[in-house]
């Protein structure tokens, strides 16, 4: 029989919630199992299993936020979404999706916008950025497609201004069957260019 959660067990947890969530906003860190790491180094338990779900340190992300960073990340927010909408009409014919905290609202100064494109190869779309005389860094990621299973995806990376635009190609049928998301593990959110389109036209 599991045992109960002491009350200290249970302030260790929150501290390591509310830490995680400071390390993401102020320092960047976008994988929540290296946030935890730092917050358990800095509050003196490396060793703790007691560790948050990630989906409590995005909760706590977002209240971060709010109180600290109030319209300065809203205004941060906004300016990535617009940035997501010029790239997505540009690489319309590659079917693009908005992911990540660009799409849940976590996004602050240090996000890149995350768009997921699709293509009979990956190479189309390296063809496409170079006819567009795009500078670019190709590289590779991991990504969770089902409880068990990973498979690695091609990445373009490339500046639009000051933001980082990050591109992972994924065939045709994949547009059906996005990658689990590493804050609750359920099938990864995405916006098409309507629902950017119509994010934008609310009131801030």
């Amino acid at each position: 029989m599991a045992k109960s959660p002491t009350t200290k067990d249970q302030r260790m947890r929150q501290r390591l919630t509310l830490e995680a969530a400071k390390i993401m906003a102020e320092e960047g860190v976008r994988d929540y199992y290296l946030a935890k790491r730092k917050a358990a180094d800095r509050l003196g338990a490396p060793g703790t299993q007691n560790m948050p779900r990630n989906q409590e340190i995005q909760e706590a992300l977002l209240e971060y936020q709010r109180l600290f960073k109030g319209e300065s990340q809203a205004a941060q927010l906004r300016h990535l979404r617009e940035v997501a909408l010029e790239a997505m009409r540009f690489f319309r014919r590659f079917r693009p999706r908005l992911v990540g905290a660009v799409l849940d609202g976590t996004a602050g100064e240090w996000s890149d916008v995350a768009l997921h494109l699709f293509a009979d190869t990956s190479e189309e779309v390296a063809i496409f950025l170079m006819d567009e005389r795009i500078p670019f860094e190709p590289s590779e990621r991991r990504l969770r497609v089902e409880r068990d299973a990973w498979e690695t995806y091609p990445v373009y990376r490339f500046l639009a201004g000051d933001v980082v635009v990050d591109l992972t190609v994924f065939s045709h049928e994949a547009i059906r069957h996005p990658p689990r998301s590493q804050v609750d593990g359920q099938p990864m959110d995405r916006a098409n260019t309507e629902a950017v389109e119509r994010m934008l036209a609310q009131p801030a």
